[in-house]
Order: C-alpha cells, then sequence, then structure tokens
C-alpha cells in the first residue's frame, strides 16, 4: 500500500449534513476535509467552492463520473485523494492547482489524462493504479512532469 506522508486528516461527520438536508454547507476544519467512506454518489454542491481547502479525501465512495471541473477553484489544494470510486474522468481544470503535491486517483474507471496534468510543477505523487490509462497519454504526462514527480502505476 502507497503511503502519501503528507496528508493529515480531520473527519467530518455527514450524518448531521445528511439530517440538515443537502443547503447545508460543508465546512473544512482545519482546511482539510474527509469525506471517505461515506457512501457519496455525487460531491456536495459547496464543496468545491471553499478555496481554503489543502487536502480533500472523497475516496472509498460510490462518485461515477468525471471530478466536476469546479475543482480548480481550490487554489490552495495540495493533496487530492479521489481513490477507490468510480471517476471516469479529469477535467482540465485540475491543471490550474498549482500547489498540489500528491493526487490520488487509484481504482477508478480512467482511460486518459488531461494534457494539463503537465501544468503542476510541484507534483510529487500521481498515483493512477488500478486505472487503464493509455500509453499514449501515460508518456505526454511523463514528459510534461517534473522528473522529481512519483507516478504510480
Amino acid at each position: 500500500m502507497v503511503q502519501y506522508p503528507y496528508m493529515k486528516y480531520t473527519i467530518i461527520v455527514l450524518s448531521l449534513i445528511l439530517l440538515l438536508g443537502a443547503g447545508c454547507a460543508v465546512k473544512p476544519i482545519n482546511d482539510s476535509l474527509n469525506l471517505s467512506n461515506q457512501d457519496l454518489t455525487s460531491l456536495p454542491n459547496n464543496l468545491l467552492e471553499d478555496t481554503s481547502i489543502t487536502e480533500l479525501d472523497i475516496s472509498n465512495n460510490q462518485i461515477s463520473g468525471s471530478l466536476p471541473s469546479q475543482i480548480g477553484q481550490l487554489k490552495n489544494l495540495r493533496t487530492l485523494n479521489a481513490s477507490n470510486n468510480n471517476f471516469t474522468g479529469i477535467p482540465a481544470e485540475i491543471g490550474q492547482l498549482s500547489n498540489l503535491e500528491i493526487i490520488n486517483f487509484s481504482n477508478n474507471q480512467l482511460t486518459g489524462l488531461p494534457n494539463e496534468l503537465g501544468n503542476l510543477t510541484n507534483l510529487q505523487i500521481l498515483d493512477l493504479s488500478g486505472n487503464k490509462v493509455s500509453e499514449i497519454d501515460l508518456e505526454a504526462i511523463r514528459k510534461a512532469l517534473p522528473k522529481t514527480t512519483q507516478i504510480i502505476l
């Protein structure tokens, strides 16, 4: 199992949010938001509006489709764990997140990658294991990313 040394989490209990309704604001504590293992099928509407988030864990849910393009609003995001979902795409807007250091998209349904991943000059770890990403996309990303980036397949 891959260890992510910069991840620290504050657990947010979603049960209260579900009881209060979809309009309830999801707020991170200490700029970290852990929504893992919550059986989510989509992300809360206001989640991608909080630009203070530095660490986001949405792993081990049932989220499908593409990660919403609004992810590009999280300018302070350093760590994104979206592993063990059913994501089929990563939006180009992810390339706007210049502070990203760790991305984990392992065990999803990805087959392609946006070229904009190459804009992430601070990226240290990109985990794509358990996906069926094309060799053409992988080669393009390898060339664009810093040589210090560890790509896990």
